[in-house]
């Protein structure tokens, strides 16, 4: 199955602006202005968890970022998305804006690494009637 120029791009670009996203979180993370630890603490974390989070996000998104091992960081990415997610559901956070965020990240790591690799498009195919 081929990947058409488009889709390819597509997929790339709609990867870069996760990466850029995940990268720059995960850097926060590392940081960690006042907002971030006061966040973070308020979601019932301690300020001790903060730095091995960010480098759990660093290390799986550049696993994502490469082509080699993108699958792998999205499955890994995935993984860190739920735990957002769940984290969101135990505190009570608003279902569309903060509890479901992680879902939509997610659904579009995967729909960008689906188009620019024909692997998982053969895997996956979408079905015309």
């Amino acid at each position: 199955m081929e990947t058409s120029k488009a889709m390819r791009w597509t997929g790339w670009a709609l990867s870069v602006l996760i990466i850029l996203f995940m990268l720059l979180d995960g850097a926060m993370k590392l940081a960690q202005p006042e907002i971030v630890v006061a966040t973070t603490m308020s979601l019932g974390y301690p300020k001790s968890a903060i730095m091995p989070i960010g480098v759990i996000l660093l290390v799986c998104t550049a696993l994502y970022a490469f082509p080699r091992t993108a699958v792998l960081g999205a499955i890994l990415l995935t993984a860190y998305l739920g735990g957002a997610v769940a984290t969101h559901v135990r505190v009570g956070s608003p279902l569309f804006s903060h509890t479901l965020f992680g879902v939509y990240l997610g659904l579009m790591l995967w729909a960008a690494l689906w188009l620019r690799d024909a692997r998982l498009r053969a895997l996956f195919p979408l079905r015309t009637p």
